[in-house]
């Protein structure tokens, strides 16, 4: 985990490719002191490390970031607003390559939608 305790993973199912994962956002956490103190943001590169982690957690193998495409961050992820994420990833392995496509949901709204590229290492 990049971030100690920035986050509890409270369910998790999986149905044929796609995979979803309902975690809880620690609001306390030291990273919404500098990212904002008045007004806590999410950075999205946080976003998308959740779902390295997830893929890292769904295929056991250590993962690193070899392309990302299509990255649209669709909304602020506030954790004073909603303090759950749903993390919805369709996984697919190819020899020493993970493809990960995935959206981020909060309150039922898209806060990401992603494609990226990992090599095992």
């Amino acid at each position: 985990m990049l971030l100690k305790d920035f986050y509890t993973v409270l369910e998790s199912s999986e149905q044929e490719d796609t995979f979803t994962t309902k975690i809880s956002i620690e609001k306390t956490h030291p990273l919404y002191a500098g990212h904002f103190p008045d007004r806590p943001v999410t950075p999205g590169v946080i976003l998308m490390q959740l779902f390295k982690e997830e893929a890292e957690r769904r295929t056991g193998k250590s993962l690193a970031l070899q392309n990302a495409s299509n990255v649209k961050f669709m909304a602020v992820v506030d954790p004073n607003t909603c303090d759950h994420l749903v993390l919805e990833s369709k996984i697919s392995v190819e020899d020493d390559l993970i493809k990960v496509r995935g959206v981020a949901r909060q309150n039922e709204a898209l806060a990401l939608k992603f494609s990226a590229l990992y090599k095992v290492v």
